[in-house]
């Protein structure tokens, strides 16, 4: 690793200790060279392909399902707190199952199932781009879904 700042290799770990709802180890560090001080994040390294729709393979990454996240839940009320805490539920979930690959259809299932439970909007937004709504009438009816899962979920409740 080098220093953000000045590229010098030498650094000290100034603090150490977990990250909250990430289960990532922050690391505060010092340049040896400059001593400017800047924040690391450790996470676990899944080693997963994604199959894409073209047939092409990719690394899972959870950076890059955070930014998928990040851009279905901007301007809502899911804090990016929340969106990290997602993304790793959803990077151990395929941790547990100890596969090597998924298809980019399942994984888009299960990131849209923990959306609907968070947040509607980011729900609808992520379908949107996910399920590549053709016209305003496929998008009314992913709407209508979930509305009647709501009502279903609050007629569950009030029983």
């Amino acid at each position: 690793m080098r220093c953000p700042f000045c590229n010098h290799e030498e650094l000290k770990v100034t603090d150490s200790r977990n990250a909250t709802e990430s289960n990532a180890i922050r690391r505060r560090r010092e340049c040896l060279n400059c001593q400017k001080r800047f924040t690391t994040f450790e996470t676990v390294d899944l080693v997963i392909q994604v199959r894409k729709r073209d047939g092409r393979y990719e690394d899972f990454e959870q950076e890059k399902l955070i930014k998928g996240l990040d851009a279905a839940c901007r301007h809502t009320r899911v804090s990016r707190e929340q969106v990290r805490a997602l993304a790793y539920r959803i990077s151990m979930e395929l941790l547990e199952r100890q596969i090597r690959e998924i298809e980019t259809t399942e994984l888009g299932e299960i990131v849209m199932k923990h959306l609907q439970t968070l947040d509607t909007v980011a729900y609808i937004r992520f379908a949107c781009v996910y399920r590549r709504f053709k016209d305003v009438d496929e998008l009314k009816d992913a709407i209508e879904h979930v509305k009647s899962e709501e009502a279903h979920a609050t007629e569950k409740i009030g029983d």
